[in-house]
C-alpha cells in the first residue's frame, strides 16, 4: 500500500504506508514511523486540499515549467539535448534550529576555502608548512599559473560558493563536494521556489518559509562591491558559454532576474586593458563579470588557445585591476575531493577554528597511509578521479563484478595519485510524489553562500536533487535526477521582501532599455527572419494543401494549372528538391505531389523545411530568452510542440497515405502561432534597438518571400491565371483587400500592384522596405551626422525603384508569355535585398561602433579591424550559433 498526500495527512501522525529504507535518515518520517514535527503543518494543509486538487495544481505547475522553457541540456541524450526540468511538488522541509547550525557550517567552510585560495595563489604557507600535499596543487589542471600573484577585489577569492550536502544515517549533514569555480543551480532553486509557491500558496504561507530574495540581494550588493570603478552604478554582465551549455536556461533566467546583461565571449573585447561590451551605440566599459565559463576557457591568449568562449586579453585586464571576476580565475583549483581529508587541519591553521561541517570520509590514494586503508575497505568505497575533466560517473565498488573490481584495483595501484575514494554514505531520503503516491528517494542538497562584509550570507535552502529511482544511488541532473524546492522554516512569520525597491524609494525616470549588445541584435534579427520564413512556408503550403485536396481524385492527374508555379515557389523558399520532382510530375501524379509537399514541410533532415526552420526559431529564441516576454516564449514553445508532436500523425496515415486534412489543420495552427508571436512582439517590446532588429529581420524576410513568390509564380503566364492569382492573394493574406477594392475578376496588374508596390498594404514588398528605411534611420549612424549610411543608401534605392515602377508595363507579356520587365525587376530585387541584409550584418552585427565617450581612449581602426562576425545571407544559423558550433 502506498500513501497519497491526503493519506499521509489523515494518518494522524503515523505514516504506515510510507516505507523509507532501513538504515537511512528520512527527512519526513522518524525512526518510529511518525511524521516529524516540522512536517506536520505542511501535510495537514495538504490533506485539507485533497489529492485531486493537489494533482490538478501540479499539472498546472508542470505546464508552467514547460511553457517557460525550463530545461537542462544533456549532450548525447537520446531523448534530445534539451531535457525538461523535472520538479517534484513536495518540497524538502528543514527545521529552523537545524538550519541555523548547518548555515554556520556552510559560512565557515566558505571563509576557509576563500582563505585557502588566497594562500595558494599567494604565499603558499599551506604547501611550505605541509598542510596540503603539493601534488594536489601543482598537478591540478585548475591551478592557473597566470593567476598567481593577482590581487583580487576586496581580497575575496570566493565571492560565490556552493556545496553539495548529504545527510548520513545518524542525521549529520556532511559536505560531499565543494563548488568554487562557477557554482550552478541557484537560478534553478529560484525557479523551483516560484513555481512551487505559486502552486501551493496557502501551504507556503502557513509554513513560514524563509525567502530567497535576501540572498539574491546580497549577491547583487557583493558583486557591486567588487567593481574597481563606478561602484554606485557598475556595469555587471553574466558571461555564459552559450545556449548549448547544460545550465543555459538558468544563466539567462538569473541575468534577467538580477538585471544583468547576458553575454558570451564574443560580446566582449579588451582595449587598453579594459573589458568592453560591444553594443550598437559603441563600446561600454564592464566593471564586473559574473562568469559561468570554466577557468581555462576564459582567455584564449593567456590560457587555452582553442577556446572560442572566452575574451582575448581578459587575464591582463584582471591583472591590471580593471575588471572584477566572480569567481576569480583559478578558483576551480579547490574543486577536487582530494583536499577534503586535509580541511580540518587547514581550518585550525588558517581560521583558528575546528571545522563545523564535516566532509564525507575521503581518502586520496596518493597518500600511502590512505591507500592502505582504501585497499582494506575497497568494496565499501566510491571512487572518483582526483582531477575530473568534466562530468564523470562515480564508481560504486559494491556494484562491480569481481573482474571489474580487480581491474579497478589494478588501475589504482598503477596510478594511485589519480584516484580519490570516499565512504559510501547512504543519503537521507525524502518523499517524492509519484502519481498519487509518495515514495522515498535519496536526497542531495546544494546550498550557496555569497560574500557579505567579513563573512558570508547563506541561501536559506538551495537546490535539492533526488534520485530518479530507488535502485540507483547516483544523484545528478546528468543522469536524469529530479529536483525539489527546499523550504527552510521559520519559527515566526516571515516578512515579504522583493528585489524591487519599495514604493517610497525614489526612482529616477528613464525610457531607455539599456545598451543592446551587437550579438543580441544579431540573434533578434535572425529570430525575426526565421519566424517570418516559417510563416511564409506555412502560408504557401496551406494554400497548396487546399488546392491538392480539391484536385480530381484520379491519382494520375491533378488538373490545376496553379500548382506547378506554387510548387516552384515552395522549392525556392524551402530549398528542397520539390522543384525537380513534384513540380515536374504535378501534371501526372497527384500522389507524388502530395508526398513531395509533405517532404518539403516535415523532412527533419533538411534545414530548409518547415520543421527545420521551426527548430531554428526556438534555438535562436533561446539565445535571447531574457529579451522576450513570457507570453511570447509560450507562443514559441507551443509552436515547437505542435510541429514536434503532430507532424508525423498529420502527414501520413499507415492505411491511406498522405493525410492532407490533418496537415492543413496543423498549418492553420502554425500560422496562428506565428501570427501571435508577431503580434506579441509588436505589443510587448518597447521601441528600442532590440525591437527594431527583430522587426528588421521580419520585414527583410517577408520582402524576400514575396520576391520569391512573384518570381516563380507570375513571371511566366499560365493558361488560366485567375486561380493562381487567387492563390497568391491567399498566401499574402490580401484577398479581402483586393475584393473590397476591385469587385471584379482577378487580373495580374492589380494583384502585382497590391503585393509589390502598394505602400498601404502591410503585406506588400514596398511596405517592408519603407519600414526598414524607418528603422535604419533610427539606428546609430556609422557614417556620421548628416550623412547616409551604406544601409540607408541600399534601402532607399530599392524603395525608390518600387515607388517609380509602372505596374501596367510590368505585367505585359511577350510572345512567349514572359513578363520580361517584371522578371528583370524581381531579379534585381533578389540581389539587392540580400545585399541590404549583408550590409546590415557587416555594419551593425559584426563589430562595435566606437562611442563618443570612449572615442579618445580607443583607436577606431582597432575596433573596426576586429575579427569579422557577420551573418551571411541565407545562413541557417545566427552569428551566436556559429560561434558556439
Amino acid at each position: 500500500m502506498r500513501a497519497s498526500p491526503s493519506a499521509v495527512a489523515e494518518a494522524g501522525g503515523a505514516v504506515p504506508a510510507y516505507h523509507p529504507p532501513q538504515g537511512v535518515h528520512d527527512e519526513m518520517v522518524a525512526p518510529d514511523g511518525t511524521i516529524r514535527a516540522h512536517w506536520a503543518p505542511f501535510f495537514g494543509k495538504l490533506g485539507a486540499l485533497g489529492a485531486p486538487e493537489v494533482v490538478r495544481r501540479w499539472e498546472k505547475a508542470r505546464h508552467l515549467l514547460h511553457e517557460n522553457g525550463v530545461s537542462y541540456n544533456v549532450y548525447g541524450d537520446p531523448r534530445g539535448m534539451e531535457r525538461p526540468w523535472n520538479l517534484s511538488p513536495v518540497p524538502v522541509l528543514v527545521d529552523p534550529e537545524e538550519w541555523r547550525s548547518l548555515a554556520l557550517g556552510i559560512e565557515q567552510r566558505a571563509r576557509l576555502l576563500d582563505r585557502l585560495l588566497g594562500d595558494l595563489y599567494g604565499p603558499q604557507r599551506s604547501l611550505t608548512e605541509e598542510w596540503l600535499p603539493p601534488e594536489l596543487v601543482f598537478a591540478h589542471p585548475g591551478f592557473l599559473r597566470a593567476a598567481h600573484g593577482i590581487r583580487v577585489p576586496c581580497g575575496r577569492w570566493l565571492p560565490l560558493y556552493g556545496v553539495d550536502l548529504v545527510r548520513d544515517p545518524t542525521g549529520q549533514w556532511r559536505a560531499l563536494a565543494d563548488r568554487t569555480q562557477a557554482p550552478s543551480g541557484a537560478g534553478y532553486a529560484l525557479e523551483n521556489r516560484i513555481v512551487v509557491a505559486r502552486a501551493l500558496p496557502d501551504l507556503f504561507r502557513t509554513c513560514n518559509v524563509q525567502r530567497l530574495s535576501h540572498f539574491f540581494r546580497s549577491l547583487q550588493e557583493s558583486l557591486a562591491g567588487l567593481a574597481p570603478f563606478n561602484r554606485d552604478q557598475p556595469r555587471v554582465v553574466l558571461l555564459t558559454a552559450g545556449p548549448y551549455n547544460a545550465t543555459y536556461f538558468e544563466q539567462a533566467y538569473l541575468a534577467q532576474y538580477l538585471g544583468y546583461t547576458l553575454t558570451s565571449g564574443g560580446d566582449l573585447t579588451v582595449r587598453d586593458d579594459r573589458v568592453l561590451l560591444k553594443t550598437l551605440s559603441g563600446l561600454k566599459p564592464v566593471d564586473v563579470i559574473l562568469r559561468r565559463v570554466n577557468d581555462d576557457y576564459c582567455d584564449p591568449l593567456a590560457l587555452r588557445p582553442d577556446s572560442v568562449l572566452g575574451v582575448p586579453g581578459l587575464v591582463e585586464a584582471v591583472r591590471q585591476g580593471n575588471v572584477a571576476l566572480a569567481n576569480p580565475l583559478g578558483s576551480g583549483l579547490l574543486q577536487t575531493a582530494a583536499i577534503l581529508p586535509y580541511l580540518p587541519r587547514i581550518a585550525r591553521h588558517l581560521l583558528g577554528e575546528d571545522l563545523r561541517l564535516p566532509s564525507a570520509e575521503t581518502y586520496w590514494c596518493g597518500d600511502a597511509a590512505a591507500l592502505s586503508t582504501v585497499l582494506a575497505r575497497f568494496d565499501r568505497l566510491v571512487f572518483k578521479p582526483t582531477f575530473a575533466g568534466g562530468f564523470t560517473h562515480p564508481i560504486f565498488a559494491s556494484n562491480l563484478s569481481s573482474e571489474e573490481r580487480a581491474n579497478l584495483r589494478a588501475q589504482i595501484l598503477a596510478e594511485p595519485q589519480a584516484w580519490v575514494a570516499q565512504e559510501h554514505i547512504p543519503a537521507s531520503t525524502t518523499p517524492l510524489l509519484d502519481g498519487d503516491r509518495l515514495v522515498p528517494r535519496a536526497l542531495v542538497l546544494r546550498s550557496y553562500a555569497v560574500s557579505a562584509g567579513e563573512g558570508y550570507a547563506v541561501m536559506p535552502g538551495g537546490l535539492s536533487r533526488v534520485a530518479r529511482s530507488a535502485d540507483n544511488p547516483e544523484v545528478s541532473m546528468q543522469v536524469g535526477s529530479g529536483s525539489k524546492d527546499t523550504w527552510v522554516l521559520s519559527s515566526a512569520p516571515v516578512g515579504s521582501f522583493s528585489l524591487l525597491p519599495p514604493p517610497s524609494h525614489p526612482v529616477e525616470l528613464s525610457r531607455g532599455g539599456g545598451d543592446l549588445p551587437s550579438r543580441t541584435a544579431d540573434n533578434l534579427y535572425w529570430l525575426g527572419r526565421y519566424a517570418e520564413r516559417a510563416e511564409g512556408i506555412a502560408r504557401l503550403a496551406r494554400v497548396l494543401t487546399t488546392r491538392l485536396q480539391d484536385a480530381p481524385m484520379d491519382p494520375g492527374t491533378t488538373g490545376d494549372s496553379e500548382l506547378e508555379p506554387l510548387f516552384r515557389a515552395l522549392a525556392a523558399q524551402t530549398e528542397t528538391d520539390v522543384r525537380e520532382s513534384a513540380a515536374v510530375e504535378v501534371g501526372r501524379t497527384r500522389l507524388l505531389a502530395e508526398e513531395r509537399l509533405l517532404s518539403a514541410l516535415f523532412d527533419t533532415e533538411h534545414a530548409g523545411s518547415l520543421v527545420g526552420v521551426g527548430r531554428h526559431v526556438l534555438r535562436v529564441a533561446r539565445m535571447v530568452r531574457d529579451r522576450i516576454s513570457s507570453d511570447t516564449w509560450r507562443v514559441l514553445t507551443t509552436f515547437d510542440d505542435e510541429l514536434r508532436a503532430n507532424a508525423p500523425q498529420a502527414t501520413w496515415s499507415e492505411t491511406q497515405g498522405p493525410n492532407l486534412g490533418e496537415t492543413g489543420a496543423l498549418l492553420d495552427r502554425t500560422v496562428q502561432a506565428l501570427a501571435a508571436f508577431s503580434g506579441l512582439a509588436m505589443e510587448s517590446m518597447t521601441r528600442g534597438h532590440a525591437w527594431r532588429f527583430l522587426d528588421i529581420g521580419r520585414r527583410l524576410e517577408r520582402a524576400t518571400t514575396l520576391v520569391l513568390l512573384l518570381r516563380n509564380a507570375v513571371v511566366e503566364r499560365v493558361e488560366s491565371e485567375a486561380p493562381l492569382l487567387e492563390a497568391m492573394l491567399d498566401i499574402a493574406d490580401s484577398g479581402m483587400t483586393y475584393r473590397r477594392r476591385y469587385l471584379a475578376n482577378l487580373h495580374a496588374a492589380p494583384v502585382v500592384d497590391l503585393l509589390l508596390c502598394d505602400e498601404s498594404n502591410p503585406r506588400s514588398a514596398i511596405f517592408q522596405l519603407a519600414a526598414m528605411v524607418s528603422h535604419i534611420e533610427a539606428l546609430p549612424n556609422p557614417a556620421g551626422p548628416g550623412l547616409r549610411s551604406p544601409q540607408m543608401r541600399i534601402a532607399l534605392s530599392i524603395l525608390a525603384e518600387l515607388q517609380l515602377v509602372e505596374v501596367e508595363s510590368l505585367v505585359e507579356a511577350d510572345a512567349a508569355g514572359t513578363r520580361t520587365l517584371l522578371r528583370d525587376l524581381l531579379d534585381r530585387l533578389a540581389l539587392q535585398v540580400p545585399a541590404l541584409s549583408e550590409s546590415l550584418s557587416s555594419g551593425y552585427l559584426s563589430h562595435a561602433i566606437v562611442s563618443r565617450h570612449l572615442g579618445a581612449a580607443f583607436d577606431r581602426r582597432a575596433v573596426l579591424g576586429d575579427r569579422s562576425e557577420r551573418s551571411e545571407p541565407g545562413d541557417s544559423r545566427s552569428q551566436g550559433e556559429r560561434n558556439e558550433a
